[in-house]
């Protein structure tokens, strides 16, 4: 955000986590004038943004909870509204990915999951938001899956 001064984000959080200081980084990243942390429980309600980013957080829940989470967010956005989920996506079973050892560690540590994008995609789907693209950096670790309230 640094690089697009004229950008604002607003962090959803839990109270518990807002409370220790210590834990928010907009200020030392810089841009602490135009960042707003808001408390809240993204199952419950999201406040209303142009675009909702949610990176390594899709992952930590089974559907039926991620639908939650992404209904919620199709609720409060506007029309044309976007949703950018940044996970990594698996790919098929030809190609090896890091993805595929960290979903076994998904399925022990709790209810979530790898997906690949065609499941991403359905999950979209099922809350409301249309699949408009994915984008993977040269790494290829995470991908940015996009919907769009249409």
């Amino acid at each position: 955000m640094v690089k697009y001064p004229h950008l604002r984000g607003t962090v959803l959080e839990l109270p518990s986590v807002l409370e220790n200081t210590a834990l928010l980084w907009a200020d030392k990243l810089g841009v602490g004038d135009r960042c707003t942390y808001v408390p809240g429980d993204m199952f419950q309600a999201v406040p209303p943004a142009d675009a909702y980013m949610v990176k390594r957080v899709i992952h930590d829940w089974n559907d039926a909870e991620c639908l939650q989470i992404l209904s919620t967010m199709h609720r409060a956005a506007p029309q044309h509204g976007r949703v950018l989920i940044m996970e990594q996506v698996v790919p098929g079973p030809e190609t090896p990915h890091f993805s595929k050892l960290f979903d076994i560690h998904m399925l022990v540590w709790g209810t979530g999951v790898e997906r690949t994008l065609e499941e991403y995609a359905a999950l979209l789907a099922r809350a409301g938001w249309t699949y408009r693209q994915t984008w993977y950096p040269a790494s290829k670790m995470l991908g940015i899956v996009e919907g769009v309230k249409a």
